[in-house]
């Protein structure tokens, strides 16, 4: 497949030293996005939300057509446009920023529905790095929404996530029970984090 002409598209990120970024990765409608919201609150910290989401809605409500092949290069701009923007607020702060997905979840995705992925995001999503990377659980119940499309495919979809995570030596902990629990297991890492 085509795609990889990405001159008009800056894939890099920026995360000042004093900022502890956190990836939050996993399959559709399994938390992510609340435990971003949880994380942030309990930390009095900020999170970036999936940008993917907004683009993608947009576009459905508009056309009525989901993801293609040529929109995997605009939604990683805009996904890492938006988390170097909010790095850049918290460096002052010596804060955590929660990243609700990162490139490297578009990369899997983009290889589990297409088969290939543009190698700029490849690459991008490769040379990311991120203090602590999460694997929310298949625990919860799958809830429907215009976008999600794989109410039986979520484990298939989270042991590929593993693999990759495990493939490319990115460490990962997963991270499962209900909200408190989930909270609760990431402040455990955090302070483990900042003691080492």
């Amino acid at each position: 497949m085509n795609g990889n002409n990405v001159t008009a598209f800056n894939l890099t990120q920026h995360t000042p030293k004093s900022v502890i970024n956190v990836a939050i990765l996993g399959a559709e409608s399994t938390g992510k996005t609340t435990l971003c919201r949880d994380l942030a609150a309990y930390f009095d910290s900020p999170w970036v939300p999936e940008y993917m989401r907004t683009y993608l809605q947009k576009k459905w409500d508009s056309e009525q057509k989901t993801c293609s092949w040529e929109d995997l290069l605009p939604i990683a701009q805009g996904q890492i446009a938006l988390e170097n923007k909010l790095a850049l607020q918290t460096e002052q702060t010596n804060s955590f920023l929660f990243c609700d997905t990162s490139l490297f979840e578009l990369m899997v995705y983009a290889n589990w529905y297409y088969g290939d992925c543009p190698e700029a995001l490849t690459q991008a999503a490769l040379a990311h790095h991120y203090d602590l990377i999460l694997l929310t659980e298949v625990d919860i119940p799958w809830v429907a929404d215009d976008l999600r499309d794989s109410p039986h495919g979520r484990e298939q979809i989270s042991a590929r996530f593993a693999t990759e995570l495990t493939r490319y030596g990115k460490l990962f902990f997963r991270i499962g029970g209900d909200r408190n629990q989930r909270v609760q297991q990431v402040v455990k890492l955090l302070a483990k984090l900042k003691s080492d």
